[in-house]
């Protein structure tokens, strides 16, 4: 990272207390700038110390009224906030597109508004393109969104990429594929679910794989997301107004990534947690049944980031940091 880029910076950290910000506020804590983490109230927040300045907020971000006073100053904003659900998306459209949607539309309106003219980077998701017919999947594949959330989160890049292209604001967007790695837990059932099945092989409780566990996945760890976060926005003149595909660029079909899972975890604990197969459920949203492997090479030939984390590398990371912790 060329911590120069976020000397002195004010930055503002949506979703302050979620996985992503809690990753990426960890690979600022050396460097001299503010970090402002707002979060919605009564979420619990790590403890990160280091030269940088940390404080935190509480607001709902669905709230117009409560950008104006988030946003002056502010050179950088990392857009985290959201909605993680699938099924909760479906459930509710309604509450989804004012978690997912508007916020963004609440963020770029009062830039527009007060002259405000922030770096703005948001996390999109791989899976707005839907059920991708080529791979790898890069930025030319056209997006068929298959699911209200994916819906809702193009929606949100698009606001950002309009904004951008009218010059209220720099903005860029990195889709991602499936993140692992130490942090928090994901507050949605249908996210986090390698970090889920990591903490189930470390208690020696079974890993469930629906079907025979064939699709593919591209599992990339945190760290290099944080990284590329960090090396989107000291690239921003490159980036601006685009959106960027960030994966391993390796694919582990479901069934391989949990015997990993089990057979890594079992060097660490001594006890290898059985790999079990159901049959899947049938309110399975259409989206579980992609295979998806990312072609990260645009971006990475426009910052010079790459992923640096096998999964084996990243797995055996996360397996230790879970025992460091109960060791505390």
């Amino acid at each position: 990272m060329d911590s120069g880029v976020f000397h002195q910076k004010k930055i503002l950290i949506t979703g302050g207390a979620g996985y992503l910000a809690t990753n990426l506020i960890t690979q600022l804590r050396e460097t001299d700038c503010l970090v402002v983490r707002v979060d919605r109230p009564g979420v619990q927040r790590m403890v990160l110390a280091g030269k940088m300045t940390l404080r935190d907020i509480e607001a709902d971000l669905r709230d117009g009224a409560v950008w104006e006073s988030l946003l002056d100053g502010m050179d950088m904003v990392f857009h985290f906030a959201a909605q993680t659900s699938v099924y909760v998306a479906r459930q509710d459209p309604r509450a989804d597109l004012a978690a997912n949607v508007l916020p963004m539309l609440h963020l770029l309106e009062t830039c527009r508004k007060k002259s405000f003219s922030p770096m703005v980077l948001f996390s999109g998701t791989v899976t707005q393109a839907g059920l991708t017919d080529v791979l790898p999947v890069n930025e030319d594949c056209p997006d068929r969104p298959v699911t209200v959330y994916d819906l809702h989160k193009g929606m949100a890049e698009n606001y950002l990429k309009h904004y951008t292209h009218n010059g209220t604001v720099k903005g860029a967007v990195l889709r991602l594929a499936n993140v692992y790695g130490p942090g928090p837990a994901s507050g949605s059932a249908d996210r986090g679910v390698l970090n889920s099945m990591i903490r189930k092989a470390f208690r020696g409780e079974a890993l469930t794989v629906y079907g025979d566990g064939g699709y593919l996945r591209d599992y990339v760890f945190i760290e290099d997301v944080s990284q590329a976060f960090l090396s989107a926005a000291a690239h921003m003149d490159h980036l601006a107004g685009g959106h960027f595909v960030i994966g391993s660029g390796r694919g582990h079909t479901i069934r391989q990534a949990a015997d990993l899972v089990a057979e890594r975890s079992a060097i660490r604990t001594g006890v290898r947690a059985p790999v079990v197969t159901v049959e899947s459920p049938p309110e399975l949203s259409i989206i579980e049944t992609r295979n998806f492997v990312a072609d990260a090479s645009r971006f990475a030939s426009l910052t010079g980031w790459k992923a640096k984390w096998t999964l084996t590398e990243g797995l055996d990371a996360s397996v230790a940091a879970l025992m460091a912790r109960e060791e505390q």
